[in-house]
């Protein structure tokens, strides 16, 4: 008999499942058994080739030669990983292997990934699908009993093939477009650039927007207060003399409740997680960026096994994981948690805000396995993350939020003051987040919930003070990465068209769960944003692209397009080839447009000081740890640091302090104003017990950030293209 050759994406995952199958023996990139051999991918393996695969020409940036059309796309094998796909090659050509299974990642990615590397090594031997959501063991064994021929997924490979393609006939022909026609780095795609839009939009919102005085008035009568309004509702005044005429004829008075409505109300709990959720939430509350997320949620899937698959855009399980709630609770009932969870064993557990068959897609929401963490092993990040998401899938398997809500008026003279407030009932879900402040806002800031004393219509208060309150209108915030990525799951705010809004909504808006923290990275690294705290602003060159680039790159709407296409070629509806072609037409368009701009850039962040390679001034950027002096021509690709944020704390303020300057001189400074030379920093450490191995390391460390940070988007750009 046979054996049957095991493809896997991470070679974590390989050992995993070589466990679960008993694979024990040591192979070249693999790990051998009786019946199986597990292999591995590295991530991609295969990759779509370089334009200058097709000619010697496209070696050279030149708008002559635009756009490139191959007539059929290559697969190039990546170099980094050269070594383990001549292995995975060579077990795949093995005689004694009869069929394949693709046990990558479950989705239009993770298919891609087999698919091409099965294509490039020209195995065509027969293939079946493991399909799961986890990797625990109990996971691995089902999924093995109940593997589907790998035909069924083909159209779904069809469709991440059509992505890929198109992403490059679309984003490398308008990048070197782009580039070639204005003489700067400048790069674009479906995703990024709609992406970099909605950024560049708010600032200029922002820039238009004009503040406003406005005025309202409180009075605080017997242990609560209220706002007043008048007969239209309205709480904001523009006029302080007409707030100074209430407070006037109200101050030193009495007043009547003259209506008092209390209803009963209840809030259902929050949907489980999905990865833009705990990744919005984890930015919120924790400060971490999406691709930071993203790597926690892989560990804990892949090496602590405690949480299930986390690329998904499903925020519910089906039915038939119902049946496993039961040991998913049991595995979380440990410190904070075990109240909650046995309080759910020996009830009914309620899953009425969790099932729903009809919204879960390729995975469902991100729960707990049935394995409970050894907490020892697991970093302060994956804590946080993992808090979370217990906490989230424990509420939704709770009760609602029950409570009064009490609604009154005080007339004072003439004026009416409202005032509103809440008893609690029953806390439900809402007692696992006692110690959690929640940022949910008001739809209306001046009628704040507050704890009203016990009040009957008709009853006579006192009004102890009355106070005019001065304010300002204030403008759009900024996005933070939190409220990027809302927006960017639901940009329907670019599209016009009905269809394709229904689409966005019904999909993963811009890009997806996987996708979303790389997209946001991209543009990072290539200048076109920056940070400035939480807050996410546009660059002057994030500004100029988007007036420069083509008009339909800017809009949602071609990816609301493209991904109705996509889901029509996953479901057999529509042939790709048709679609590709499209793609070819659509290009040539693209570079036409940007051909024939009479647009102008410039440097804004143009320097005095010139590159020492080419002669050409350098730029200078605000990078993810500091701020750098790069060259504006592409081909040269000079860089080099200013100043980095490090991990040194200020002995004055404990602040991180910048580390600025090269060699010798360079020189620890704090915004309080403390300085100190790099010299002085080693020898406080030496002194202070740290040896000079453990600063050298320390430098070491923050030397390699900075050359992680000195990232050039043309050097990677080439590599994938997704999205």
């Amino acid at each position: 008999m046979g054996k049957t050759l095991v493809l896997t994406e991470k070679p974590s995952v390989a050992r995993d499942i070589a466990r679960v199958l008993g694979c024990k023996g040591k192979g070249e990139g693999c790990i051998m058994g009786q019946q199986y051999i597990i292999t591995w991918a590295l991530g991609h393996l295969v990759t779509l080739a370089d334009p200058e695969a097709y000619d010697d020409r496209y070696k050279r940036w030149d708008m002559k030669d635009l756009p490139m059309l191959p007539e059929k796309m290559k697969l190039v094998i990546i170099k980094q990983s050269a070594k383990q796909f001549r292995n995975v090659h060579v077990l795949m050509k093995r005689d004694d292997v009869d069929n394949i299974v693709i046990a990558t990642d479950a989705g239009r990615e993770g298919e891609l990934v087999a698919r091409w590397i099965m294509a490039k090594a020209a195995c065509k031997k027969p293939a079946k699908r493991l399909w799961i959501s986890s990797q625990t063991d109990k996971a691995i064994r089902e999924g093995f009993a109940n593997l589907r021929p790998a035909t069924e997924y083909d159209n779904l490979f069809h469709s991440a093939q059509a992505r890929a393609e198109a992403d490059w006939l679309v984003g490398i022909n308008v990048t070197r477009a782009l580039t070639c026609k204005f003489n700067a780095q400048l790069s674009a795609g479906r995703v990024q650039t709609p992406t970099l839009a909605l950024i560049v939009k708010r600032e200029e919102e922002i820039e238009k927007f004009i503040p406003k005085d406005y005025y309202s008035v409180r009075a605080y009568f017997d242990g609560f207060s209220g706002i007043y309004r008048d007969p239209k509702g309205n709480t904001r005044f523009s006029d302080p003399n007409f707030a100074d005429k209430i407070l006037g004829e109200t101050k030193g008075s009495k007043g009547t409740i003259v209506s008092l409505q209390k209803d009963f109300k209840f809030k259902a709990p929050p949907a489980a997680y999905d990865l833009t959720e705990l990744q919005r939430d984890a930015n919120k509350k924790y400060g971490y960026s999406a691709k930071q997320t993203l790597s926690i949620m892989q560990s804990l899937y892949e090496y602590h096994k405690v949480l299930t698959y986390p690329r998904t855009d499903s925020r519910y399980i089906p039915q038939d994981v119902v049946p496993t709630l039961n040991e998913r609770l049991k595995a979380v009932a440990f410190g904070p948690y075990r109240d909650a969870a046995w309080k759910l064993l020996r009830g009914k557990i309620n899953t009425k805000y969790i099932v729903n068959d009809a919204k879960v897609t390729d995975h469902h929401a991100i729960i707990p396995t049935e394995e409970s963490p050894d907490e020892q092993k697991m970093s302060r990040e994956e804590k946080n993350i993992y808090d979370l998401v217990v906490r989230r899938f424990l509420a939704v398997l709770s009760e609602p939020y029950e409570y009064d809500e009490v609604k009154l008026t005080v007339r004072v003279g003439k004026h009416d003051f409202y005032a509103r407030g809440t008893a609690v009932r029953s806390p439900g879900w809402k007692a696992l987040y006692q110690n959690f402040t929640e940022d949910e806002e008001d739809d209306n800031p001046d009628d704040t919930a507050q704890n009203l004393p016990n009040l009957q219509q008709g009853q006579t208060v006192n009004v102890r003070d009355v106070r005019v309150l001065n304010g300002k209108t204030r403008p759009p915030a900024r996005y933070t990465e939190a409220t990027l990525l809302t927006a960017m799951e639901n940009p329907t705010g670019q599209v016009e068209d009905k269809a394709l809004r229904a689409v966005l909504a019904s999909t993963s808006g811009l890009g997806t769960p996987a996708t979303r923290a790389d997209i946001i990275e991209k543009l990072f690294d290539n200048f076109s944003i920056e940070r400035n705290g939480k807050e996410i602003r546009p660059t002057a060159k994030g500004r100029q692209l988007i007036r420069i680039v083509p008009e339909e790159l800017r809009s949602a709407e071609l990816t609301a397009k493209w991904e109705q296409r996509l889901q029509n070629i996953s479901q057999g509806k529509e042939n790709k080839q048709k679609f590709i072609g499209e793609m070819r037409t659509y290009a040539t368009k693209l570079v036409g447009e940007v051909a024939k701009s009479e647009a102008v850039y410039h440097h804004e962040n143009a320097t005095k000081e010139k590159c020492p390679d080419c002669g050409k001034f350098l730029l200078e950027v605000n990078g993810k740890k500091g701020k750098m002096l790069v060259c504006p021509d592409r081909e040269c690709g000079y860089r080099k640091g200013l100043s980095q944020t490090t991990n040194a704390r200020c002995p004055n303020c404990m602040k991180r302090m910048e580390l600025r300057g090269e060699g010798e001189k360079r020189l620890f400074v704090c915004k309080c104003g403390y300085r100190e030379k790099l010299s002085d920093f080693n020898k406080r450490h030496e002194d202070a017990g740290a040896g000079k191995y453990d600063v050298a390391n320390y430098m070491k460390k923050q030397e390699k950030e900075q050359k992680n940070d000195a990232y050039n988007p043309f050097a990677d750009l080439l590599k994938k293209w997704n999205e």
